[in-house]
């Protein structure tokens, strides 16, 4: 019984004394289409990682997924390591590729100038406590590249 006290006490105080630790905030700063045609499409993601915490958060990797007018279009994935300064930020592209075709033929009647997109996925985080930074976000994408 004492034992089993100690190791309470023993996991009460090592909780207490734990730095705490605020979420990341990952976004979506911007996409652009880099190059394409009607069945294959290359987009520039770059993404911005805000950290608040007073270490380094390192990353191991990234993966996303586009999302134009409803349909997913795209999957993405980096392997590329970096990390984020303490009590700062860091911003990274990746290049994902798509086929558009179904979501552009979709929209087709629409005299719209622009379409809507979202971006989900995850960052893939080297820390004992924190294993994935999920992000989800939506915008506009504009249609001008594509005429």
């Amino acid at each position: 019984m004492r034992k089993s006290l100690s190791w309470l006490v023993l996991l009460v105080c090592t909780a207490a004394c734990a730095p705490k630790f605020e979420r990341p905030n990952l976004s979506v700063v911007s996409i652009e289409m880099q190059h394409g045609n009607l069945f294959q499409q290359s987009f520039q993601v770059k993404f911005q990682i805000q950290n608040p915490n007073d270490r380094s958060l390192p990353v191991s990797g990234l993966h996303a997924d586009l999302s134009v007018a409803g349909e997913r279009i795209a999957s993405g994935v980096s392997d590329r390591a970096f990390v984020v300064p303490a009590m700062g930020e860091s911003e990274f592209d990746m290049t994902i590729t798509a086929n558009m075709a179904l979501a552009l033929l979709k929209l087709a009647n629409q005299r719209s100038d622009s379409i809507d997109y979202e971006m989900s996925g995850a960052a893939s985080l080297d820390l004992p406590f924190m294993h994935n930074l999920p992000f989800h976000q939506s915008g506009s994408l504009s249609l001008k590249s594509f005429r």
